[in-house]
């Protein structure tokens, strides 16, 4: 142990925030319980100059950092490696709400802020910030921000890149940037908020941001339809992208497998349609509406006539209250919960144009199936901005984990192969943390690779913030 190092740690933010001992499986495993490393010490500064200090204290050691927010992600992006030798940097202390601006309509927030906390704040003070994932209760707009994160409204208000107008960054060298004025127009050289979102914590660290707020619609609602098949859900997104325009903020798609692990593992959840085997997909719709409820209703059963009437809906519900449309996302975002009872399985975060997206999967679920017989397709998603959560699930009554040691790397390899085909992207949403850099030298140009190892070295040249993590150099 480096015992010099944690002795200035722990001069620069108290000894009761250098973890060294006891159980550190918090921050050092990943969400997935799918890899776990062993830190040098976990350090939770409580502010900028202290995120700033630690990082001088570890560049003069030459001792690399993994910057942590809430650790929910997905790519194994954000624990140390097996080494002993990273210090992990968490910056769920620094959770402060800075400044709501109301007449700018922006929130500035610290890195360490819950996702779900930040929503809250800004409906109290009678706003939306319309980012929301299955993980809010728990991931940190740190996080969110690093690894620009989507989910379920990127089709009215983008991934979070769109959401932010300025970042507070701590560089590999410990110098401080403020660049959270808040300024929707600021044209005075490279855009270094866009660089440091979506870097997952290896160009900067990320210690506070300024957020764009919305008013707060008049009225939500949701309704759940049944679609004979996935041309005719793409049919009805276009439907309702003519009929509610920018009042449309959700469109979901979801298998009926998806769906019946659902059914299967919480059959508290009622799940619509699923009695009727003659429904594959079903389409989760979200109609915001800035004028009233009613105003809102009738938009909503209009765009649903006009389905019923072409054919590409077969059955529907509209939620009559807020209770009701909880219940119906509910059920939606239980799809991976329900996938993890089921047992461990293959996840693909990928995108496709929408309008080849039908094709994709007729295609990727042949191959499959021809290749794997028994495989069971989890197919759901954010089928309004092209997103699919593609998972594959072992054969059933097949052992979960002797299917992913024998069979994952070649159903990623068909899957990703099928998705370069179809002109998409083998990570959406998840980024690409360890899990992927492989992948991303092999689907990336060459050309591609060379500019991000470039902006690497330039910017850590010690390689000490999160090596190994999206990009190798």
């Amino acid at each position: 142990m480096n015992t010099e190092l944690i002795e200035q740690l722990r001069a620069i933010v108290g000894a009761a925030n250098v973890l060294t001992e006891g159980d550190l499986g918090a921050w050092e495993q990943d969400w997935r319980k799918r890899a776990r490393g062993k830190a040098l010490a976990v350090v939770r500064p409580g502010s900028t100059p202290q995120v700033a200090e630690v990082v001088k204290a570890c560049a003069a050691a030459g001792t690399a950092i993994v910057p942590q927010g809430g650790n929910t992600g997905l790519a194994v992006g954000s624990i140390p490696d097996e080494s002993g030798t990273q210090v992990v940097l968490s910056l769920q202390r620094m959770n402060a709400v800075r400044e709501v601006d109301a007449a700018n309509l922006t929130m500035t927030v610290e890195a360490g802020c819950v996702l779900q906390t930040l929503q809250e704040t800004a409906e109290k003070a009678g706003f939306l910030f319309p980012l929301s994932l299955a993980a809010e209760g728990s991931c940190t707009i740190g996080g969110n921000l690093a690894t620009n994160a989507g989910g379920t409204q990127v089709l009215r208000y983008g991934n979070a890149r769109e959401l932010c107008l300025g970042l507070e960054v701590v560089t590999p060298q410990g110098g401080i940037w403020e660049g959270t004025s808040g300024l929707r127009k600021d044209n005075t050289g490279y855009d270094l908020r866009d660089l440091m979102i979506g870097s997952e914590g290896t160009l900067g660290i990320i210690t506070a941001a300024t957020l764009k707020l919305y008013p707060l619609p008049a009225a939500r609602l949701t309704a759940w339809a049944a679609v004979p098949t996935l041309e005719q859900a793409v049919e009805l997104l276009g439907l309702a992208h003519q009929r509610l325009g920018a009042g449309l903020t959700g469109f979901e798609v979801m298998g009926r497998f998806a769906l019946s692990l659902v059914a299967r593992h919480f059959p508290a959840q009622r799940v619509p349609f699923i009695e009727d085997d003659g429904v594959p997909y079903c389409v989760l719709l979200e109609n915001s509406d800035n004028e009233s409820e009613d105003h809102a209703r009738a938009r909503f059963e209009a765009l649903l006539e006009t389905a019923f009437e072409s054919g590409c809906v077969s059955d529907a519900v509209v939620a009559e209250n807020l209770t009701q449309a909880h219940q119906l996302w509910h059920v939606r975002e239980s799809i991976p919960l329900a996938q993890a009872e089921e047992g461990l399985n293959i996840k693909h975060d990928i995108s496709i144009p929408v309008s080849r997206i039908p094709a994709f999967v007729a295609e990727t679920d042949a191959l499959l199936e021809r290749e794997m017989p028994g495989v069971r397709l989890v197919n759901f998603g954010h089928l309004g901005d092209g997103n699919l959560h593609y998972n594959v699930q072992a054969p059933a009554g097949a052992h979960n984990g002797d299917f992913l040691r024998d069979h994952e790397d070649r159903i990623n390899g068909l899957v990703y192969e099928s998705v370069r085909r179809f002109a998409g992207s083998f990570s959406a949403e998840h980024g690409v943390g360890s899990l992927k850099v492989e992948t991303l030298e092999a689907h990336k140009s060459p050309v591609a690779l060379e500019m991000m190892r470039a902006i690497k070295r330039g910017l850590d040249p010690q390689n000490l913030l999160n090596p190994g993590r999206v990009i190798r150099t």
